[in-house]
């Protein structure tokens, strides 16, 4: 695995953000329980050749090898050394020999046109600089009548961007986070101005309750102007003064405080499993 990759700032931004994150992304069950939903609405088969995009620790395609067997081959590409590191150990340990981490940017591959019979991309896509150049990209690799798959979070999802944009919306500022893929009928507009079609988008409802005896793991939802946001470089938080941005955090603060009850607080996460195929002819 090619050890350097030349990104731009906001592409850094998020391998380091996600190296970061590496050695603790597979705790809890939410991550595991979706990618397996995302491979479940494929119906992935023995022998064919399978895509992952921002692979991470190599959820998806792991559990992708597992069932295109060893006629079958899967590819999993991501930014993030501190993932692929960590999904590099998992497939060592699972003796997996039909699969293949890639250090690699989503955005720019050159892998040969009708390479693959399936591409997956789980909770991944709001963070591409350009959604529908990058579908028209992923459009090329697959073979006629392949299969792409993809998350996409409605833009009702995570409690914590839906407050912070209805905070900075009255400072002026506009933050994207899950606007782009925010319903069915955006999801669908994107595959198929990408080429696709036989367009099927299986909407799931989960989420759960932060449980808190105080605000402070809420509160760690904030994105502030260090934090890289999905799809928007610089951060448009940047644009505020030092000031202002202390005001919008207080207002986010006292916008989450409201949302308490006897449970917690309630984080939605509608998702948007979307599906679409490269025509044949």
């Amino acid at each position: 695995m090619n050890e350097q990759l030349e990104l731009n700032k906001y592409k850094q931004q998020i391998a380091d953000l996600y190296s970061r994150r590496g050695e603790t992304y597979d705790e809890g069950d939410w991550h595991p329980r979706i990618a397996h939903r995302l491979v479940e609405h494929a119906h992935i088969s023995q022998g064919q050749h399978v895509l992952d995009i921002a692979t991470g620790t190599g959820m998806v395609a792991i559990e992708a090898a597992q069932l295109v067997g060893f006629a079958g081959r899967v590819v999993g590409v991501d930014i993030s050394t501190g993932m692929l590191e960590q999904a590099k150990r998992k497939i060592e340990a699972l003796g997996l020999n039909n699969i293949e981490f890639i250090l690699a940017d989503a955005e720019k591959l050159n892998f040969p046109d009708n390479s693959f019979d399936v591409v997956l991309c789980s909770s991944a896509l709001i963070w591409m600089a350009d959604i529908p150049k990058t579908l028209r990209l992923w459009h090329q690799l697959l073979k006629p009548g392949g299969l792409i798959g993809f998350h996409a979070f409605a833009d009702t999802a995570f409690v914590g961007g839906v407050t912070v944009q209805k905070v900075a919306q009255k400072y002026g500022v506009s933050l994207a986070l899950s606007k782009p893929t925010g319903t069915i009928e955006k999801c669908h507009d994107l595959l198929k101005t990408a080429g696709f079609e036989a367009i099927e988008i299986k909407s799931e409802q989960d989420g759960s309750y932060i449980r808190l005896d105080s605000l402070e793991q809420a509160k760690g939802m904030w994105f502030g102007g260090s934090h890289p946001v999905p799809g928007q470089f610089p951060n448009p938080m940047k644009q505020l003064s030092s000031g202002q941005l202390e005001e919008v955090k207080a207002e986010f603060e006292a916008e989450l405080a409201t949302l308490v009850t006897e449970q917690g607080i309630w984080n939605d996460v509608t998702i948007f499993y979307t599906f679409g195929r490269k025509p044949i002819g």
